[in-house]
């Protein structure tokens, strides 16, 4: 396999993805791994599979976890090879085709996959323009890529109550929510990336917890607690803990008592450059006019409408 030095990771490090790799690992340790998150957006992918009208013979499942993609993947094309990838070999101990690795450090050759689905990784990422374009080299060409991962708006909530309330009592911030792509960026992302036709977008969801101190419990059993390469070493003082979870619960609390936490999930897809794929056309090349269709009257530019 072959890669050019300007496709490596650069050597800066948002991320530290050895403690990634932990917290993933302690996550596959739990015995009964339940992480609603990553089943949005399985079936954010599976969904949007269903337009797909062609067979895959060789997928990658890039980020995992517990084989739950995958393994709907491998039943749904039953001709195909399915390859798991994650940074925590717990997830990989039962599979025959698991792999090891980080998405900055893709072990595959060149044009080895047909499909290539994340769901739930490349938020981690520390050079995701690189990551994406190893993944571009790692497909076949009409090769599909497809990705889920929580976005910008993701737990909102939780960051403002955690820097409000650490200000408040100790005054001064640290890094404690890592920060997590806009949705606005990732479509640039994948073109600047070298995919053909890409779309990207998201939706919101909500989701009620007894308390703010149930969700940071549940975050932990998923593995995705703040891996900053720049985080504080140290535990979060019990007072600003305290004083974050009562502006929480003042803040962001239904009716009934439960505390609300925002995930914002981002959708990506492109294709692997093929010859023969749909191109878009140049602009001043279309042949009707846009005010023929809505049935308007064009006016010249600078015109006022009468």
């Amino acid at each position: 396999m072959t890669r050019n030095a300007q496709t490596l990771p650069t050597n800066i490090e948002m991320f530290d993805r050895r403690q990634v790799r932990r917290q993933r690992q302690r996550a596959a340790g739990n015995g009964s791994f339940v992480d609603f998150i990553k089943n949005l957006m399985v079936e954010d992918i599976a969904d949007r599979l269903l337009m797909i009208n062609r067979p895959f013979k060789r997928i990658l499942d890039l980020g995992s976890h517990d084989g739950r993609l995958g393994k709907l993947l491998a039943a749904r094309y039953p001709e195909a090879t399915v390859v798991y990838a994650d940074p925590a070999e717990g997830w990989l101990a039962g599979t025959q085709t698991g792999v090891a690795c980080d998405p900055d450090f893709l072990p595959f050759a060149d044009e080895s996959f047909d499909l290539v689905v994340s769901a739930g990784l490349l938020h981690w990422t520390n050079d995701l323009p690189g990551a994406l374009i190893q993944i571009n080299r790692a497909m076949t060409p009409d090769g599909l890529f497809m990705a889920a991962f929580p976005g910008g708006d993701t737990l909102f909530e939780l960051r403002r109550a955690l820097f409000e309330a650490e200000e408040e009592v100790t005054g001064g911030v640290a890094p404690r929510v890592a920060p997590m792509v806009e949705v606005r960026d990732a479509g640039g992302l994948l073109q600047r990336a070298g995919f053909a036709m890409p779309v990207s977008d998201s939706d919101h969801f909500t989701v009620a917890y007894e308390n703010p101190l149930k969700l940071l419990a549940e975050l932990r059993a998923m593995g995705e607690t703040n891996a900053q390469a720049s985080r504080p070493r140290s535990f979060l003082r019990r007072a600003v803990l305290m004083r974050a979870a009562s502006l929480y619960a003042e803040r962001f609390a239904r009716e009934d008592g439960k505390v609300l936490a925002t995930v914002e999930l981002i959708s990506l897809s492109g294709w692997a450059p093929a010859p023969g794929q749909p191109k878009p056309l140049r602009p001043g090349s279309a042949k009707a006019r846009l005010a023929d269709a809505l049935g308007v009257r064009e006016q010249p530019t600078g015109d006022k409408a009468g």
